[in-house]
């Protein structure tokens, strides 16, 4: 594996880890000002919106548990790409979890050093 390889799987362990922690300022820090999300059944996500939403499923004090499974990862220059399964519970308070899992698509972008989530494409359903 790749030093870049390397570099791109500890963003997704970074990104998870800060999301059940609630570290939204860490999440943010994970992505180019261009990202833009994919998910199913919805409009394209900006950057903005993202964090729009991160900070209100903070203040809903969402209880969120990820866990992702990378199946492949392949770096060419400053681009990057991944492909993995990935399982996500959110437990709302006074609610029942809500989990979805599927499989995502991830583009990486290495911006100054740095490898940074460019674009997301999931495909995440309700299990």
């Amino acid at each position: 594996m790749t030093e870049d390889e390397q570099a791109i799987r500890s963003v997704v362990h970074t990104w998870i880890d800060a999301t059940q922690r609630g570290d939204i300022d860490t999440v943010l820090g994970l992505l180019t000002e261009d990202a833009l999300f994919l998910i199913q059944g919805q409009p394209p996500m900006t950057r903005s919106m993202f964090e729009a939403a991160s900070r209100s499923q903070a203040a809903a004090k969402l209880h969120i548990e990820a866990e992702s499974q990378i199946k492949e990862v392949l770096v060419e220059g400053a681009m990057g790409y991944l492909w993995s399964h990935l399982a996500v519970t959110v437990a709302p308070l006074g609610a029942d979890p809500i989990r979805r899992e599927g499989h995502t698509l991830t583009v990486f972008k290495k911006v100054s050093g740095r490898w940074l989530l460019h674009r997301d494409a999931n495909l995440l359903g309700r299990v």
